[in-house]
């Protein structure tokens, strides 16, 4: 496609809007609410599902007429506006309540012509494949040019390549036209591949830089990511990968060809300029601007668009050695004509941002090193930063052994006919003659006396030790933990009695040693253990969910396998949290529907009893499609959640 101006511009303002958008995004209040029916009904809005499990709507596209678009990095969301400069004081950078946020930097194209025209028909095919309706047909030609009078083109009559990611689902086929474009600029880069980009860690484009950074006269590769995550979660997690990532590159870069750098500013403090930038240029051949992340699932499970300009002409190479010497004259705090003599002196990217380095505005190398503790609990990338849609199949076969996935229906089944026994054997007692042993008075006063007992957390928690030491149904003291303190409370005790319990059965298995362990838990569990120590939390997590084995047997076995305690726990924690939730707010409306038996009562015990036996019988039927044709095992003592 032709576009007869392109300009790019980095950390700006967008202004633009469009009369109909698509999206999977959440925020405070449901979307659905805010742009459906509180807006004006020449806005049309919808909440796209036609995405695999797990993926997400990341391309960031305003048309506007079919004459006018941008693409980037920018979200329209708020916390997006800055200036060039990044001051730390800019008194304009503040969100709709008034709250000031850190410096921002993005990058965005903005193109007409056919480029635009191209733009509007992959927004209009989103439409029709999100609502399934008919867009508005394309716009004439508007009757003046859209192109802001203010904004200069940095290069006109150029043309334009669309790349895109877009995973398979269902009769859809994926397109993975920007992992290729990154692959194929990589191996073409002569002298410099300069980069900016969020996050980096993404194993395709890794394995293409380590390959051209073992390379005796390869080109030099630049890297500027932001300081840190968007929070907790991506400090741990993503920024972990790229830690992993970045420490593979240098031990790969022999020749001294790799920097990775973050922007600083100096008043900031704590906070640190938050780099959201899509963008890379190698040589003064190609630039590309858009909404892939250097992320695994931006080369094939997210939905991205990029827009790429090759030099075909000298012309376009100067507008595209322009942009970078810019990009780095912002980053550095210095003129551009000031890094342009740099770069001409040194007649190196790499010796140039050397050079005009330590500014207040700056260029610091990024130091990837992180704590070995957490770096061991974060599982592989490709658990957090998938490439593909992810297969649920797969993580049972990855994690749980062939042999016990059988056996793990049996027991989901038998904690499904445990929840629906108990509230059976609780009618009996409530209209049978058993009922004035559940007499409201004498369970008030002996729950009333076990409460406000000094040592209730004992009794609790030795209760619970007693029940993973000896193979007890953990859901049967759940229920009557319930009973006793209410689902909240019961929840807390449950939850830390369960781990408590484990953590003894762990300790215990480490104590007696793998021989004593086999003898007393049975060969066939030697590949659970071999899997436990191998993939760690989200093994445990596993066999929580999918009992393969009771919970006392779980438990000793990876006390003898190699998995770390903390992994233990923590995969303990959220595989078992959903299932004691579960059966205590199942024993609390239980217990309510025999004290009040009104309608209202009764109908959400048995919705809560119905979702509990509809969520173990799906999950064993799906057990039993994937070990078509093998026996059934025999059943054990089945736990909460398959705890």
């Amino acid at each position: 496609m032709r576009s007869r101006g392109a300009a790019i511009r980095c950390a700006s303002t967008c202004s633009a809007g469009t009369l109909r958008c698509s999206t999977r995004s959440s925020a405070s209040s449901p979307p659905i609410y805010t742009l459906g029916w509180r807006t004006h009904r020449r806005l049309h809005f919808h909440l796209d599902g036609r995405h695999p499990v797990g993926a997400s709507h990341h391309q960031k596209i305003v048309v506007i007429d079919d004459a006018l678009a941008f693409v980037g990095g920018l979200d329209l969301t708020v916390r997006r506006w800055d200036t060039p400069a990044h001051r730390a004081d800019e008194p304009r950078r503040v969100d709709p309540a008034g709250e000031p946020y850190a410096p921002f930097h993005d990058v965005q194209i903005m193109v007409d012509g056919e480029a635009a025209a191209a733009l509007g028909e992959l927004a209009r095919t989103r439409w029709r494949r999100a609502t399934g309706g008919e867009p508005h047909p394309a716009p004439c030609a508007p009757a003046a040019d859209p192109w802001p009078d203010t904004i200069r083109p940095d290069v006109t009559d150029v043309e334009v390549g669309i790349a895109r990611t877009a995973p398979p689902y269902r009769e859809r086929e994926g397109v993975e036209e920007v992992k290729r474009l990154y692959l194929d600029a990589i191996r073409a880069a002569r002298r410099s591949i300069y980069i900016e980009n969020q996050y980096f860690t993404s194993a395709a484009v890794a394995d293409a830089l380590a390959a051209r950074l073992a390379e005796p006269d390869g080109p030099q590769i630049v890297v500027v990511s932001r300081l840190r995550g968007g929070g907790w979660l991506e400090e741990n997690t993503m920024a972990v990968l790229r830690a992993r990532l970045v420490r593979r590159l240098r031990e790969t870069d022999r020749h001294g060809r790799l920097r990775v750098y973050c922007p600083t500013q100096a008043g900031l403090g704590e906070a640190c300029i938050n780099l959201h930038a899509k963008l890379m240029i190698v040589d003064d051949r190609l630039v590309r601007v858009g909404s892939a992340n250097l992320a695994n699932r931006s080369m094939g499970l997210d939905t991205e668009c990029d827009l790429a300009i090759e030099a075909n002409e000298p012309r376009v190479a100067e507008a595209i050695a322009a942009l970078r010497t810019r990009l780095l004259a912002e980053h550095l705090g210095a003129p551009p004509d000031d890094v342009a003599d740099a770069l001409a002196r040194c007649g190196s990217l790499v010796a140039a941002i050397e050079a005009l380095r330590g500014g207040a505005r700056s260029l610091a190398p990024l130091d990837a090193e992180i704590d070995p503790q957490v770096d061991a609990l974060v599982p592989d990338a490709n658990v957090i930063d998938p490439e593909k849609p992810v297969d649920p199949e797969e993580i049972v076969e990855e994690l749980v052994p062939p042999a016990e996935q059988p056996r793990a229906g049996a027991r989901i089944a038998a904690f499904a006919a445990l929840v629906v026994g108990i509230a059976l054997l609780a009618a009996a007692w409530r209209w049978g003659p058993l009922a004035e042993w559940l007499d409201r008075e004498r369970l008030a006063e002996a729950g009333a006396a076990i409460r406000g007992s000094a040592l209730a957390p004992v009794w609790v928690l030795g209760a619970y030790a007693v029940a993973a030491l000896t193979a007890l149904p953990i859901t049967l003291l759940i229920v009557a933990t319930a009973v006793v303190f209410g689902p909240l409370a019961a929840f807390a005790y449950a939850l830390a009695g369960a781990l408590g319990g484990a953590m003894l059965g762990f300790g215990i298995g480490h104590w007696l040693g793998r021989d004593a362990v086999r003898r007393l838990a049975g060969a066939r569990l030697n590949d659970l253990s071999r899997r436990l120590g191998r993939r760690g939390v989200l093994a445990v997590v596993a066999v929580r969910v999918l009992p393969v084995a009771p919970f006392t047997v779980v438990n000793l076995v990876a006390g003898a396998s190699h998995i770390r305690l903390r992994d233990f726990v923590l995969g303990t924690v959220l595989g078992m949290a959903p299932g004691i939730a579960a059966v205590s707010v199942f024993a609390d409306r239980l217990l309510a529907a025999l004290h009040e038996p009104s309608t209202a009562t009764l109908v959400t015990l048995v919705f809560v009893v119905a979702a509990i036996v509809a969520g173990a019988v799906a999950v064993r039927r799906w057990l039993r499609r994937r070990s078509a044709g093998s026996g059934i095992g025999r059943s054990d003592a089945a736990e909460p959640g398959g705890a």
